[in-house]
């Protein structure tokens, strides 16, 4: 945390960041609280802001939520606010209770569907959403106003490329200044992109590779060649057989988690190496997570270009629908289809219960259409289909076009993940980061032309094209990404004692929410991973979450230690 006192203003700023007193004390004279968050913008990391001044508090997290804002009415008050990082915080200071409705939302698969995968499972807690800011007057009543809107996308590749470049290095510098030893993961292009920049900035870096059994899984090679061409990385490959598979102890997991998670299952395996890095010393550690958001994109830029520009939006078109071998005529149907996003969420509702859609089928409209899994209770069904039907009444796209939406409800729910695992990391010492949730590096990367940034033909040409001169060309290239497919199905049939035992006293069907019988018979199928086991990630993680939050759930007292985040 880095504060400033100016006469009547007061800034802090908390999170990762590199902002000085001096440089904080700038912004808190720059006038109001308004003015001091305009002029903190422009700083790299990911951070909170709280500028006070003559009585008015302001309040803001990050675009992504990697910063979440959570805000409740205080009781025993006349409308004054409470305002938090974290949503369970502000549960025990008010009293919530759970939301049920809510929490069945939180069983969907997949679980993007913006606004409601984003909110919070109580009555009365809400989600400051991640282009908003908080205001507190005098008082302590509150209003919320918007202070970001996506970046106008006009940048060509190469202009484009400059500045994402530009923007990574600044997030990176910004982390590891003054630090000794960093460590990273090295897996992926996203990954090799991150530890190559912290290693050219002259950090002491230590980069993780997870091997997988998967023979065909090319991380371990690439990374090798990264690290061989670098000369300045000191390189772990962690065998195959030492990383936990999917679902590993289950049964146990005791997280002090601020919302319930369907990183659950992968616990395990995600902390592995980031142990492995607390035991070797470091104090923050580097992740490519939120790069396949940021640098695949979203197909469905072609449902917003065919109006404009048809006869490119039809080549692009021509190009996904047979690279990924989709059916041609729900590939049209999807183009042509110009329901406003409140019809579709509606549509939504509706089909709750219906089969999962394939692999397969195209990705042109507003989201993939997630679903209930076969064990939610009928009280479960009905109490989600009322709430997305409410929600949809008023419910506005993040971007007008598919795209677009796709893109920003993506990085803002699967960014929940990030703050999971930092949660996770903080008890070890250790400061999780993943810069590409990003305020700058998400406004550069869309900032450029989607018809360049996305296309059928390249494999994340915007990141491929940044790291020049920066990762080495040995691996700059990569156009493969390892999948833990098989250890998520062989997790399912080594760990299924464990899931099982998640069931017994379940605190899902003593909501109400779940069908134990039924959920019990899918455990016991051998299921494969890409849909059948994936229905299993969101139940599992509310499961886990509501058990944690018993055990943890001790008489709250106000103090900053206890509260375990910062709240205003």
């Amino acid at each position: 945390m880095t504060t400033a006192v100016c006469g009547p203003a007061q800034l802090a700023v908390l999170g990762q960041h590199a902002v000085t007193e001096e440089e904080a004390a700038r912004a808190a004279r720059s006038g109001s609280p308004e003015a001091a968050d305009a002029y903190a913008r422009n700083w790299p990391g990911s951070h909170h802001l709280i500028a006070c001044r003559d009585g008015r508090t302001l309040v803001r997290g990050t675009v992504t939520g990697v910063r979440s804002v959570f805000a409740a009415k205080a009781p025993g008050t006349h409308g004054a606010h409470l305002v938090s990082d974290r949503a369970d915080v502000l549960a025990e200071l008010t009293g919530a209770d759970l939301d049920e409705a809510r929490l069945a939302v939180q069983l969907l698969s997949p679980a993007i569907l913006h606004p409601l995968t984003t909110q919070t499972v109580w009555r009365g807690v809400d989600v400051v959403p991640g282009d908003q800011r908080v205001l507190l007057d005098r008082d302590g009543h509150l209003r919320t106003s918007r202070c970001w809107s996506p970046p106008p996308a006009d940048l060509s590749l190469a202009e484009g490329a400059r500045l994402v470049r530009e923007r990574l290095a600044d997030a990176v510098t910004a982390r590891i200044a003054g630090r000794e030893l960093v460590s990273a993961d090295l897996g992926g292009v996203d990954s090799t992109a991150v530890v190559a920049t912290a290693a050219r900035a002259g950090a002491k870096t230590v980069a993780y590779t997870a091997a997988i059994h998967d023979v065909l899984g090319d991380d371990v090679t690439y990374a090798r060649r990264t690290v061989k061409a670098l000369e300045a990385v000191e390189h772990h490959v962690v065998p195959a057989t030492a990383v936990p598979l999917t679902f590993d102890r289950v049964d146990t997991l005791d997280d002090d988690l601020d919302t319930p998670s369907p990183y659950a299952v992968n616990r395990h395996r995600r902390m592995y190496i980031v142990e492995r890095a607390a035991e070797r010393g470091s104090p923050l550690h580097l992740s490519g997570m939120g790069g396949d958001e940021l640098f695949s994109g979203a197909s469905a830029h072609v449902h917003n270009l065919l109006p404009r520009h048809p006869r490119t939006a039809w080549r692009l078109a021509r190009g996904f629908t047979s690279r990924h071998r989709w059916s041609r005529r729900t590939a049209l149907a999807q183009l042509l289809d110009r329901r406003p996003y409140g019809s579709w969420l509606t549509h939504v509702a509706h089909d709750l219960t219906q089969p999962q859609p394939a692999m397969s089928v195209p990705l042109f409209t507003w989201g993939t259409p997630p679903r209930l899994p076969p064990w939610a209770t009928r009280r479960a069904v009905e109490a989600a289909r009322e709430l997305i039907r409410e929600q949809a009444k008023d419910a506005q796209p993040l971007s007008p076009g598919h795209g677009g939406h796709r893109e920003l409800a993506t990085l803002r729910t699967l960014a929940r993940f990030a703050r999971h695992v930092q949660q996770m990391s903080e008890p070890l010492g250790v400061t999780f980061a993943a810069p590409y949730y990003d305020d700058l590096l998400v406004e550069a990367a869309l900032a450029v032309r989607p018809r360049d940034r996305v296309t059928p033909w390249r494999y994340k040409p915007l990141i491929e094209q940044a790291m020049r001169g920066v990762v080495p060309e040995a691996s700059r290239h990569r156009a493969t990404k390892a999948h833990a497919a098989f250890e998520e199905e062989t997790g399912l049939r080594c760990h299924r004692t464990a899931l099982l035992a998640l069931w017994e006293d379940s605190r899902l069907s003593e909501l109400g929410l779940v069908d134990v019988p039924a959920l019990r018979d899918w455990c016991m199928r051998p299921l494969a991973a890409d849909l059948e086991s994936a229905l299993l990630h969101p139940t599992v993680g509310c499961e886990v979450w509501l058990r944690a939050r018993e055990r943890h759930r001790d008489p709250l007292q106000p103090t900053e230690t206890d509260m375990g985040g910062i709240t205003a």
